[in-house]
């Protein structure tokens, strides 16, 4: 897929992987909506991006809106879908709180409504990217319910590429990416990181644009679906 020229929906597209992905999509000549939850995102993200690139707060559990979007925007050739749903569980999980554990799933639900919803609106020959991480495959302790949704996202895009081809959709794994989902500042973030990856074969976290990079990948390669890249640092090696 040459990107130039191509309408293309980035869902989480305010920050981190996304927004790096919506920068990348422009530079590549691509024209972008972006949605997301935040207006506050969508006003800082704004001052990042061009004028091929709009912005839509929208949140990927709203069927209607989704809908609409799709509508709006049909025929689009792209769908990138980053965004997590809301919060995600973490901790022992004989102390996990279940309700946290199932609320982990509302990022494969949102997954699940985008995809659903936009393929019908889409271009015969479109490309899909979600999102899901090496928990998927290597679980730290903690990681129970991260891995699990992790696990449900890849078998989902696997399930799903005989059904929509010759739509093609595929799976970005990242490993620790340092991006504003981590809150913490200064020397006490330099310190998390290079403790979290102390013993991958990479030792340091990774950028939103490294993995924005697999993404554009994923979209110009016309001989991949239902596959996952893994952009991690070696995490998932012994």
């Amino acid at each position: 897929m040459d990107l130039s020229g191509k309408s293309a929906i980035v869902l989480g597209g305010t920050s981190g992987i996304g927004l790096s992905a919506v920068q990348q999509l422009e530079q590549a000549g691509a024209t972008v909506v972006a949605g997301s939850r935040s207006s506050t995102h969508i006003e800082q993200a704004a001052s990042t991006t061009g004028a091929s690139v709009t912005y839509r707060e929208i949140d990927v559990l709203d069927r209607a809106a989704l809908s609409g979007l799709f509508e709006d925007m049909a025929p689009f050739d792209i769908l990138v879908n980053c965004a997590t749903g809301g919060e995600r569980a973490s901790g022992p999980f004989l102390e996990m709180d279940l309700d946290g554990f199932q609320g982990s799933f509302r990022k494969l639900w949102g997954y699940v409504n985008s995809v659903r919803l936009a393929a019908e609106h889409m271009a015969v020959e479109g490309a899909i990217v979600l999102v899901s991480g090496f928990p998927a495959r290597k679980s730290n302790p903690g990681s129970s319910a991260i891995s699990t949704v992790g696990n449900a996202v890849e078998g989902f895009v696997r399930a799903i590429a005989p059904e929509i081809a010759p739509r093609r959709i595929n799976v970005v794994a990242p490993g620790l990416i340092d991006t504003p989902m981590f809150p913490m500042q200064g020397e006490g973030r330099d310190r998390f990181f290079e403790k979290a990856t102390e013993n991958t074969l990479i030792p340091r976290a990774g950028t939103a644009e490294e993995v924005a990079s697999a993404i554009l990948f994923l979209l110009q390669n016309d001989y991949m679906t239902g596959s996952t890249i893994d952009v991690e640092g070696g995490a998932l090696l012994p």
